[in-house]
This record gives structure tokens, sequence and C-alpha cells, in this order.
């Protein structure tokens, strides 16, 4: 195929020609197999991204690091050999964990588009079949609609009110309008109306195409405009680490100046102020803060993963757990998205239909009959009945496919329904079509809320069916069918009492209408539905909700979030579903809201309406996007989920776009930050749930490891100022940020949920990472521990401890100092016995893996000879496990105290109690 070919050029049908293809029965199998030989699979090839060697060496690129090198160089200079192969093999440490985890997380990208891989509605062998976007082929033939990514460079051989985005490909940010007919051979990219170009997106209107071009011969291929890597995103969390490293950073060259300077005045030598100015950086550098920060959120985006979440953004895993209002679609999320046709009303007459689910077995029975006239009806003998069923039988583009235990469906879940009420009333799909064969379509659209088919009949003119919104449908009637198949006028009190009555049962109501047009046609457009339909009846069904949707929302708003339904159907059914799902704030009635409503609403007005209300119905995409806005403005942080094309304003403008993982268009997925696998609002509460848990690990990492480095900064700048021997050495301080970070820090990465997770107010992104009462808590375990290692310093050589063993007990000292005050930090607020010793294995394991290396580093004779340690006897163990048992106690203490001031109570278990009661009272707003 010439790849310079000008399609665009060409009509419809002499491009259908050159490619040796049928507009009518597409390519066989066999033909499609042989062109993806010649052509390729319709992929393009990636432009390489960063090398491994690049990744690695960025590793190296903090801050924190560069005092790790520095120090390392110079220990080197002065011939320290070991401390400067010790502190190197820190750094490196450090910077095979963050590539490992880098490396790690482009797989899981890589991953990540495989498993979100779009399909393509394709023309093969006389039958529409999905596939794989990659199995296109040039020639094939292709039906797209609006919400679709074009997937090749297309030539379009029908279009009706088709429109374009192609600002990727083009720049220009108003959709194009499509056309069929051949332009002129100059006609530049952006003016060829009748052609597609890949990656493009498909705002309006439906159409068929033939694939011109494929993969690297597309016009997006042909200048590289690929997203080939992700892109790297500075979060408010990251920031917040890197501003943190760079306080630290200054706060380090500061004290290991002061404490130089301090040496040189005493008159010590040049070597001896160096070695302690490296040990005071050494020390007060928190060497595993950025793996463990790396290594903490890609365990919460691989849990999060498992529980049918995929976080696409990277701030969507911390912004999760500060969000106070969650607006959801309530089709398929909150309810389970399997429609059934309940109640009917035909000529004037109402039935009830048993069955649920989409398997076809189930009755009508007349409402208001006799005992004797109550049994299952015949829908034959009710011809309005009939001619409404066979309406939504036709004016559908769903398929029932019957399985081994039951039946499944391709389509829209409302269509499914009406399939299945039709096969229940005895209406054969088969036998509908050939009898009435479709000339023409108008696809549904939320801007008109209708759908509308055109069929051929054998003695009569050509019937158009139409399906849609009671409002929009009724509006357009002029008369409607009775009982005995004649028109009369149409009874619109009549009708909309039924729907106010079928609404107020939860059910979600269609209207139907017919119209005979003249015998000449063939297409239909909006303007026939306009006016002259004849009303058919209603169908009424429900969607029951999730029961694991009820239980989240209630979770929810324990948690302090808000929960508000966005639905396009009648406000009295979105009502009734609402207090099924327990949507309603406490017993307040009038909690519900239309889009024509909100469009009456002034600025205050609709603030004020976005604040109380918790159902909107028939919203359109413009007042769902000032819905966010309005709530944003009141300080919300706000969560939007949606699945169509229409959503993707607001979802964009969210906090946290949610989209649809089954049910959402390509458009809303690009959008997203998150993507649902399952289309559950429960996994909407457990990626909340997720969020939180992972700033809740970050936090307590923090507040654990910063006593540390702030004890052995101090320690040396003591000696120093004081002019005392070191109680540590730059290599034993290596040795206890390296082993304590990986072995016991990291272990707390895997910490499960709080107890209170979803009982505490959403957090604030603008709040520090460390609140006051914690920063308190970090310098008086600090001030305990440097405190403790200077007495047992001068206990031990009081006792005639060598320096070597002296030095050995305080490393101890802030080893299992550490040790015990990690089972402290495990929970910030309540008790270790509470949440359990043996809830986190990981950390259990890893704390027999310290204490074992402890071991080694104090009785075998290398590492006595490396670290400059020594054996220590039963005394200076009873002191170690005194010390650290003081502070583990004291911490405890402390929280005690806390829980007292702020639940009355010091019992963990009371606390737990008080706070889930005090959370089932209204709550909201940031903590």
């Amino acid at each position: 195929m010439n790849k310079q070919t000008d399609w665009h050029l060409m009509t419809a049908t002499e491009a259908v020609k050159m490619l040796k293809t049928n507009s009518k029965t597409g390519l066989t199998e066999s033909e499609a197999a042989r062109r993806t030989t010649t052509y390729g699979s319709n992929v393009l090839t990636r432009t390489k991204g960063e090398s491994m060697l690049h990744l690695f060496l960025k590793e190296f690129h903090q801050p924190l690091v560069y005092i790790l090198i520095i120090a390392g160089i110079s220990v080197g200079l002065l011939q320290e050999w070991v401390e400067m192969t010790v502190i190197f093999l820190v750094v490196m440490i450090n910077a095979v964990i963050g590539f490992l985890e880098e490396v790690k997380a482009l797989k899981a990208i890589k991953s990540l588009s495989k498993s979100l891989n779009a399909t393509t509605t394709v023309l093969r062998e006389e039958g529409k079949k999905l596939i794989p976007v990659a199995e296109l082929v040039p020639g094939d033939i292709v039906w797209m609609q609006a919400g679709d990514r074009v997937p090749a460079d297309v030539r379009l051989i029908q279009a009706r009110e088709f429109q374009v985005d192609e600002s990727a490909l083009t720049g220009e940010s108003i959709p194009a309008k499509k056309q069929v007919k051949s332009l002129e051979k100059n006609t530049v990219l952006a003016d060829r109306s009748n052609m597609a170009y890949a990656s493009t997106l498909i705002t309006h209107g439906v159409t068929t195409g033939l694939v011109v071009a494929t993969g690297d011969d597309t016009e997006i291929g042909k200048i590289n405009e690929m997203i080939s890597s992700a892109d790297i995103l500075a979060t408010p969390l990251t920031q917040k680490i890197a501003g943190f490293s760079r306080f630290v950073l200054w706060i380090i060259l500061v004290l290991a100046g002061l404490t130089i300077t301090a040496g040189i005045l005493r008159g010590k030598e040049l070597s001896e102020v160096l070695l302690e100015g490296v040990a005071l950086a050494v020390g007060a550098i928190p060497e595993g803060l950025p793996a463990v920060v790396t290594i903490t959120l890609a365990i919460g985006v691989s849990r999060m993963s498992k529980r049918k979440v995929i976080i696409r953004k990277l701030p969507a895993v911390e912004t999760l757990g500060s969000t106070t209002v969650i607006c959801s679609d309530k089709t398929g999320t909150l309810t389970q998205n399997e429609m059934t046709v309940q109640r009917v009303l035909a000529g004037g007459q109402t039935f009830s239909v048993s069955g649920e689910g989409y398997r076809p077995l189930g009755h009508f029975t007349l409402e208001g009959a006799t005992a004797e006239k109550s049994d299952p009806i015949k829908g034959q003998e009710y011809k309005a009945l009939m001619e409404l069923l066979r309406a939504g039988l036709l004016c559908n583009d769903a398929r029932l496919l019957e399985q081994v235990q039951n039946w499944q469906l391709e389509g829209d879940p409302t269509e499914g329904a009406l399939l299945t009420s039709a096969l229940k009333g005895g209406l054969i799909l088969q036998e509908q079509q050939e009898q009435l064969p479709r000339l023409d379509e108008i696809p549904f659209e939320s801007e008109y809320q209708y759908m509308a088919t055109l069929h051929r009949t054998k003695a009569s003119a050509p019937m158009m069916y139409v399906k849609g919104s009671v409002e929009k449908v009724l509006a357009a009637c002029t008369n409607s069918l009775d009982w005995n198949h004649q028109t009369r006028p149409v009874n619109y009190q009549e009708i909309h009492r039924r729907v106010n009555e079928f609404g107020g049962e939860g059910l979600r109501v269609l209207a139907f209408a017919r119209k005979e047009l003249p015998n000449a046609t063939k297409t239909i457009n909006h303007s026939d539905v306009k006016e002259g339909l004849t009303f058919l009846g209603l169908q009424a069904m429900a969607d029951p909700p999730r029961p694991e949707a009820i239980s989240a929302i209630s979770a929810c708003k324990s948690a302090g979030i808000e929960v508000k339904m966005i639905t396009g159907d009648h406000v009295r059914t979105a009502a009734a579903i609402a207090k099924k799902l327990g949507l309603a704030n406490g017993n307040l009635e009038n909690t519900e809201v239309t889009g024509a409503e909100m469009s009456q609403a002034n600025e205050a007005q609709l603030v004020h309406t976005a604040q109380e209300k918790t159902v909107f119905a028939r919203v359109s995409p413009g007042q769902k996007l000032a819905l966010v806005r309005a709530l944003q403005g009141e300080g919300h942080i706000v969560a939007m989920t949606g699945d169509g094309v229409n959503d993707a304003p607001a979802l964009r403008q969210a906090d946290i776009g949610v989209a649809m993982g089954i049910t959402g268009t390509e458009v809303v997925k690009e959008t997203a930050d998150i993507i649902l696998t399952d289309d559950n609002f429960s996994s909407i509460k457990a990626a909340v749930e997720e969020g939180r848990r992972v700033l809740d690990n970050l936090v307590k990492f923090i507040t654990w490891t910063l006593p540390t480095n702030i004890t052995e900064g101090v320690v040396i700048l003591i000696a120093a100022m004081l002019g005392l021997a070191l109680p540590i050495t730059p290599l034993q301080i290596l040795w206890i940020n390296m082993t304590t970070a990986i072995f016991l820090g990291s272990m707390l990465a895997f910490e499960p949920l709080e107890p209170d997770v979803m009982q505490r107010p959403p957090r604030n992104p603008k709040m520090p990472l460390l609140t006051k009462s914690l920063t308190w808590r970090i310098f008086w375990v600090s001030g305990l521990l440097v405190a403790g290692v200077y007495a047992a310093y001068q206990f031990a050589i009081g006792m005639g401890a060598s320096t070597q063993q002296a030095q050995t007990l305080c490393v101890n000292i802030i080893v299992f100092g550490e040790l015990f005050y990690l089972f402290n930090t495990r929970s910030l607020e309540f008790s270790q016995f509470k949440i359990g010793f043996f809830t986190n294995p990981w950390l259990i394991v890893g704390v027999l893996v310290m204490v074992s290396l402890q071991m080694l580093f104090i009785y075998v004779p290398f590492m006595n000879q490396v670290f400059g340690t020594a054996p220590i006897g039963l005394k200076s163990w009873v002191v170690v496990l005194a010390l650290s048992a003081l502070l583990y106690g004291l911490v405890e203490f402390e929280k005690a105290i806390k829980r007292w001031r702020k639940y009355g109570t010091f019992s963990s278990h009371d606390a737990i109690h008080r706070k889930q009661k005090d959370s089932l009272k209204p709550m909201s707003g940031l903590h």
C-alpha cells in the first residue's frame, strides 16, 4: 500500500475498491490474517525511553545522597578505607532499592496499558464483532460512535452528525465536523473532513469507515507524537518530602560546620574534627527515607490494584486520603446494573412483569384485574402491549446470548431489560428483524435523550420507533395507542401519574412511541422525531442497589465523606434508590434536585444546592462541572465518577477523577486519575482506605526514624562542643541507620489499616506531615535516647569497660530503643495490645532479622574488627533492655494521656468505640 495515497481525494467507493474489500461484508478472517502479516499489527513503535543506566544514575541525584557522597570522599582522603567503603555501600544500597522500584513501576505502567487495551467494532465475514484495536488491518470496515477513540486512519463511508476532536493531531481545539464526500488534492490535513485519524476523539455522532492506515503508517505515527513514557509528576507528598530533605540538608551542614569549628578551636587534629563532622552528617541523614517512601507508595498502589482500583496518576494516592465528597454515578456503580422490567403501561392498562435479570423467564399479569384474570396473560391478546414490546425490541442495539448457566448481555443494561421483557411477551428477535428490517437509526445521545430506528414494513409505510426519556418523547407525541390498537388523544395527566407512581417505587421509566413516514423514506434525522409521534406506553425497570454499596456509603459517612448521587434518571426514581442506599442526610426530606432547577439558580444558590442536596437528577455535563466547582469553592476535595464522554469535563475538574473500567469510554479513562476495574462504588471506598493507609504508614515511618537521626547528630554535636570522646563512631552510625531502616522501619509500610481509619475526618492536604503532638514526641524521645547513650557510656567506662565495649553498649541503646519504639509507632494513637502484636508478620520477621544481625555485630570477631565493637556482658544487656522498656512505657503512657484528653478514657478499646459512635453523627470538612 502506498503510504502517500491521497485517500481524501477518492470517493468512498474508490477507496474500498483500491483496498480490495467490501463495505457490506468486510474482510474474511483469513484475509485479515494475511494482511496482518503484510502490514503488521496496529500498534505504534514506542520511542526509546530512558536507559537503565540513566534510571540508575538518577537515584544519586538527591540532596541527602550528596552529603553521603561528600562524606565518603572526605574519609577516603583521610585514608579511612573501611568507613569510606561502608558509606559508599550505603549509598549504593539506597540507589539499588530506588532503581528496582522504578523499574517495577515502569513494568506496572506497561502492564496497565495492556490491561486497558482498547477494542473496536469491525465488520468481518458479514458480521459485526468486537476485536482489539491492535488486530485492525487496512481494508477493515469499522463502526464508531461518540466517546470512542479512532483506532486507525479511516476514510469515512457513512457519517451522521459526526464530529471529532483532532486537537492532539492538528492543535485545533474546536471539534471538526465530518462528511463523506471526496475533497480536493491540496486539502490540508486539518481540513480533511472525510477522514478520521488514529488517536483522535469522537465527540458526537456515529460513523462507518474504511481503515486505510494502521500503526506507524498513520498520521499520528508519522509525526511520532505518542505517549511513550509516563510523566514524572511532582505530587504534594513528594514536594513535602523534597522540602523536608532540603531543610534537613541545611541543618546538617550548619551542625557539621559547628562541630568542625568547635573541634578546631579546641586544638584537635584536622583529621579528627573532619571525622566528627562526617559522623554528625552521616548520623543526621535519614538514609532510608527515600527508599521507604518509594516502597510505601508502591505497596499502596499494589494493594489498590488488588482491590479493583488502578492508579493512573500518582497524586491520586495522596489525595484519596483527603477526599471529602464523592459524586457518584448511579447505574452500575451504586446499583447492580442488571435492569429488569417490572411494570408496563400499554393501551391505558398496567401490567406487572415477573422474573429477574436477563434470563427471559417470567410472565405478564394485568394489574387491577379480578382474581379470575390475575393469572399470567397471553401477550398476543393485548395488541397495544405487543406493539410496545416490539418497539423496545427493535429500537435496540443490545444482544442477549444464552450461556451454560446464564444469559450474557452485550450492550446497554437498559436495552437488555427491554429485550428480556419482549422475549417474556412471546416476541422472537430474529422473526421481528426479518419482518421489520432496520433501514436507519439515530443513536442515543445525552443531549437529545432518545434513540430512534427506521424499519421497512411489508404492508405499509416505513415505521419509526422511538424510545427515550418521558419528557422528550411525550413532548413530541400528538396521539396515543389504546388497548384496541386505535389512536386517541394523549392523556398526559394519567401518564404523568403513572410515571410518578413508578418512579416513587424506584423504577426507571422509559417512554416509547412510533411514527409512520412517507414510503420513500430511507433515512431519519432529529427533525422527524420532534413532532407527530404516537405514544405507545411506558416500561418501568429496576436496577437494585449493590449490597456492598450500601455498606460502603455508610463507611464513607463515618469517615466524614459525603456521597452525592448524580443520575440521568427521573428525580422520583433517583430519590427512591437514594433512600434504599442510605444517602439521605439523616431524616431530612427534599434531598434531591433536578437539572432544570439547577439551571434557574444563581451562583450563590448553586453553592447552597451543591452543599445541601444529595441527589442530582437529569443534570447536563455543564451542570456536573458546575457542581464540582461549587463544592471545590467551599473547600471540599471532590472525587467524581464517570463513564461517558460527557463526564470528562467534570472528571478533569475534580480533585480525583474516577473512571469506570468496564463501561467507561476511552476519553474518560484517559482523563481519570483512577480506574475502577469492576465499576463498583465499594471500590472507591477501598481506594480511600488504602490512600489513608499509605499516608498513615509514611507518617509512622518518619515519626519512627527521626529520633534515631536526631539522637546520633546531637550525641556527636555534644561530644564536639564539650570535647568528649565519641560514644558512637561514624561507621557504627551507618550500621544503625541502614540496618534499622531496612529491617525495622521499612516494615511499617506493611502495617494494616488502623482500626479508626474510616472513623476520622479527611486529612487536609495543606496540613504538614507531622502534627505538633508528633513533633513533640519525636523531640522528647530523641532527648531520652541522647541521655540514655551518655549515661550508658559513662556507666560502662565507670565499670572498667573498654572504649569499644562502651560504644557497643551505646549502639545497642539506640538500636533496641528504636526496636521497642517501633512497636509504639505501629499506631500513633492506640495501644499495641489493641492492634495486636502479630497483625503485621513482616514486622516480626524484620525484628528477628535485626536482632540476629545485632548479635553478629556484637559477638563475631570479624564484625568487631570492621566496626570497632566488642562483646558485652549481662549487666550491659540489663541496661539496654531497661532503658528500651522505659522508652516504650513512656510513649504508651503519653498516648494514654492523649486518649483521656480526647475521648475521656485511657482504654484504646473504649476510645475506638467512642470514636465509632461519634462517627455516626454528621461530620464533614477537613481534619
